[in-house]
């Protein structure tokens, strides 16, 4: 159950990992972009440790589901008046 909480806290970081990732690397790739962000997300979940103490069974699914998240704000973004202001 702890883990849950901490996997809701750091899903609730992504539009503003998303948005710093952006304000950093805005030239390069798409792809680029979302593994700084999977990287930042997956450290501060403590991924790793979650995986060692077997709160995470299959790390490639989490990391899979936590893309599919990330693309989805993304794609929130792109939709709103924030990617508007640019």
């Amino acid at each position: 159950m702890i883990f849950l909480a901490t996997l809701l806290r750091g899903i609730s970081l992504v539009p503003a990992v998303v948005h710093g990732i952006e304000g950093l690397l805005g030239g390069n790739n798409g792809n680029t972009k979302k593994q700084a962000a999977m990287q930042f997300v997956s450290a501060a979940l403590g991924m790793g440790d979650a995986m060692a103490n077997q709160q995470i069974a299959d790390g490639e699914k989490f990391s899979a589901g936590l893309g599919k998240v990330i693309d989805g704000v993304v794609d929130c973004l792109n939709a709103s008046v924030w990617a508007k202001a640019k």
